[in-house]
């Protein structure tokens, strides 16, 4: 499922998102019960899309959550698709904005990585809001700043920065993507890791029994025991992806100090 974000009327979402005065994100309802406001309102939405995923996540909802009518949210969000932009950007409020530079900028971005994979893993519907049209709110751009901050460090040109900004944003949302829908799987599907595998990898032999003639380099791979794992606690595909995510930040952060050691002092 992939949810596109800024679908919303862009006066009201922008508005909303940067806390214009005036705007409904100033306002906080009186009565005898606790009162609305923006802020507990996506409180509440973001943990129902904790639990439940977007699937799950309506204005109705939302509303039930807060022992409320859905109506009594729209003096405050307007609609469905200004609450998606306000979630998105709010939840990234998670992130640390600083990271220690003792080490240089490999050291800075190695932490950011594991910061956002975390933050990833914690928030897996983030992953179903598709990066083509950005939100474009504070702690959004809060998130931009802080490895843009690191990179700064690399003396590269911005060029290059920004490329390997997005290289490196894409590496780490697509690997935590694979942890998430690892989760999800079992319960999708009714089978386990081990079921499925166990039970797919064996029919090879039958359909297949020339697979190690037509695959000769993975057949090899397979020989030398490049597909063990170490953890056998872990679901394959989910160790398998954090295994990734470790070994592939390495040559990225590698190939940034060839690249670093491939441009003229004058350019950087």
């Amino acid at each position: 499922m992939v949810v596109f974000a800024g679908q919303g009327d862009q006066r009201r979402s922008m508005t909303l998102l940067w806390r214009t005065p005036g705007s409904a994100a100033t306002r906080t309802a009186p009565g005898p019960r606790p009162g609305l406001s923006v802020d507990v309102i996506l409180d509440a939405a973001i943990a129902l899309a904790d639990e439940h995923g977007m699937a799950g996540l309506s204005m109705r909802a939302v509303g039930e959550r807060l022992g409320r009518t859905a109506m009594a949210l729209y003096t405050y969000v307007p609609n469905k698709a200004e609450l998606l932009d306000l979630m998105y950007d709010r939840i990234h409020a998670e992130l640390a904005t600083a990271h220690p530079t003792e080490g240089g900028w490999r050291a800075g971005l190695t932490a950011w990585a594991e910061d956002v994979w975390g933050f990833y893993l914690r928030h897996p519907w983030v992953l179903q809001v598709s990066q083509a049209r950005p939100v474009l709110g504070p702690h959004e751009y809060a998130m931009l700043e802080t490895v843009a901050g690191i990179m700064h460090g690399t003396g590269l040109p911005a060029t290059a920065r920004r490329r390997i900004i997005s290289a490196l944003f894409q590496f780490v949302r697509g690997t935590a993507q694979t942890v998430s829908e690892a989760r999800q799987a079992a319960s999708a599907t009714g089978l386990s890791d081990e079921e499925w595998w166990y039970a797919r990898s064996a029919m090879l032999t039958e359909v297949a029994p020339d697979f190690a003639a037509r695959f000769p380099m993975v057949a090899g791979m397979e020989s030398e025991g490049a597909f063990q794992l170490d953890d056998e606690t872990v679901p394959y595909l989910e160790q398998e992806a954090r295994e990734t995510f470790r070994a592939g930040l390495t040559v990225l952060l590698d190939g940034i100090e060839a690249a670093i050691r491939a441009t003229p002092t004058d350019r950087r």
